[in-house]
């Protein structure tokens, strides 16, 4: 199993994901085209063409999963009960078709849950970085995981 169980974290815990994913524009108009998002920004090369940003911008709710997505193995895979929440979730740069983003997570919170005996709160701040070492996205997430014991 990859993911650490809720006794095996600490508020400061970091970890480099060592998965990187270059993003395609299939990737960008299926999930736009899937989750019903009409916005041309993502969709229409002629209107990005337009825009402030002068190309197809990728989603911004496909960023935040893939973000997501590229923690899970090292964090939660198989100690996880539930996601609880995403808070502070931003954009602070654009991703674009071709870029390569890399995953990285800090603990930022570890506490007992307060109905389950055997489980913990563990609240991580994820950050998606491109290839040029912005950070695209990023999020704290709250995940209720089994305690090893």
């Amino acid at each position: 199993m990859a993911g650490r169980f809720f006794d095996e974290w600490a508020i400061g815990d970091r970890i480099a994901h060592d998965i990187r994913r270059t993003v395609t524009e299939t990737d960008n108009l299926l999930f736009t085209t899937m989750t019903h998002n009409p916005q041309p920004l993502h969709l229409d090369a002629e209107a990005a063409k337009e825009s402030e940003f002068g190309r197809i911008l990728v989603n911004g709710t496909f960023t935040f999963a893939l973000m997501v997505g590229l923690s899970v193995g090292d964090t939660t895979l198989g100690t996880l009960v539930a996601n609880l929440g995403y808070d502070a979730l931003v954009h602070p740069k654009p991703v674009f078709i071709g870029d390569t983003v890399r995953a990285e997570t800090e603990v930022h919170g570890v506490r007992e849950s307060k109905s389950r005996p055997d489980a913990g709160i563990v609240t991580f701040r994820h950050e998606l970085i491109n290839q040029r070492d912005e950070i695209v996205c990023r999020c704290l997430r709250s995940a209720l995981l089994r305690k090893k014991a």
